[in-house]
């Protein structure tokens, strides 16, 4: 078969490929960073002001390297046309705001690929596009409670603490090169493009595996660090964390579900600079409830909770069952692939193979006309 006619003098495996990244923060440009580190031509979409994440330089300059940038505003009429415009140019189209943004600002799958109907559509959330969670805000620590991954191992001797790593950010973003990598390569045989959903919390989960043995616990402080950040004990011996950083609508969701009226107003600065007195008035409101009404209360709120569930629980969650994650197989329960796509859906193998049950090697090669 010939080689994509678009191949970049500068190679690389991925050579050739245009990539339209319209995500801010770091998970997906963590993602689309692996893309351009492969080859591919990245064009970073900002906003006015630009990417809020180049506050950080260091840590802006570890997901922007060898990046294009063009600043548009999704929110006006010309910014929308020009979106579109670069998104028909595209391979590649990666987004990671919350579910149906994408569509509010013009820059959605359905009007993306009516401009191009071969294009490979990435989202990356919390909780994915699809399930009774998919609307709840939230940030790395969410993630990882609701996936099992904060559970200590060996309950009650650990409490579950703060990961120094995001790791449902990262890993979310590995995922989503991962696959468009894969849908790339079956677009050079098919000619057909792809919708790729994925859900950090899926990846954690699929991480961990569905058995408390796999479940890692950093040692850090639970509630230390950032206000309103971190794993907070329960009435009942449970725990729940809570996900906010400088977001002043969700810190007043928190406060208002938690009656502590007299915080409220309280700036992120201010909060920061007394982030112990704060921890400790919300650890200890939270610490007056049982785990389900403080989830239900927080929930009600807008506010960016999830229950800290082992890994056996987060297989039985609403929303991960929802999402299909998990699937029988002869030997358990276990996490199948962490994404759904549109014309691909999951055809997972549940057999495990027995010791050389394939002595032929690789199937057959699929020949295409």
């Amino acid at each position: 078969m010939a080689a994509d006619s678009r191949v970049s003098q500068a190679g690389g495996l991925l050579a050739g490929m245009r990539v339209l990244d319209a995500s801010p923060y770091r998970p997906m440009p963590h993602a689309t960073q692996v893309l351009a580190d492969l080859g591919a031509e990245v064009l970073k979409l900002e906003p006015p002001g630009g990417d809020p994440m180049r506050v950080y330089p260091e840590l802006f300059a570890a997901i922007a390297r060898g990046k294009r940038s063009i600043v548009l505003d999704l929110r006006t009429d010309d910014g929308r046309r020009r979106a579109l415009e670069l998104a028909a140019q595209a391979d590649v189209v990666c987004e990671a705001w919350r579910p149906d943004v994408a569509s509010r600002l013009g820059l959605g799958y359905d009007a993306v690929a009516a401009v191009n109907p071969s294009v490979i559509y990435c989202s990356l959330t919390g909780y994915g596009q699809t399930g009774p969670w998919r609307d709840v805000p939230g940030h790395d620590v969410n993630y990882q409670a609701l996936a099992g991954a904060l559970a200590p191992p060996r309950p009650p001797q650990r409490e579950p603490s703060v990961p120094r790593l995001p790791a449902a950010d990262l890993e979310g973003g590995t995922m989503c090169a991962l696959l468009v990598c894969a849908a790339w390569a079956r677009r050079l045989v098919t000619g057909e493009g792809e919708r790729i959903d994925v859900a950090m919390t899926d990846v954690v989960s699929w991480w961990v595996g569905a058995h408390s043995g796999t479940a890692h616990v950093d040692s850090a402080e639970a509630t230390r660090g950032s206000p309103g950040y971190g794993v907070f004990a329960t009435r009942d011996g449970r725990w729940v964390a809570i996900g906010v950083l400088g977001e002043e609508r969700l810190w007043r969701s928190i406060c208002a579900a938690l009656e502590l009226d007299d915080l409220a107003a309280a700036d992120f600065a201010t909060r920061l600079a007394m982030v112990d007195v704060v921890n400790a008035r919300v650890a200890a409101a939270i610490a007056a409830r049982d785990a389900d009404d403080v989830t239900e209360r927080l929930l009600a709120h807008g506010a960016p909770v999830s229950p800290v569930l082992t890994p056996e629980e987060a297989t039985r969650h609403e929303q991960l069952v929802a999402r299909g994650l998990f699937l029988e197989t002869t030997r358990g329960l276990v996490p199948d692939l962490p994404a759904l796509l549109s014309r691909n859906p999951r055809r997972s193998a549940t057999a495990i193979p027995d010791v050389n049950q394939h002595p032929e090697g690789f199937t057959p090669p699929v020949t295409h006309g």
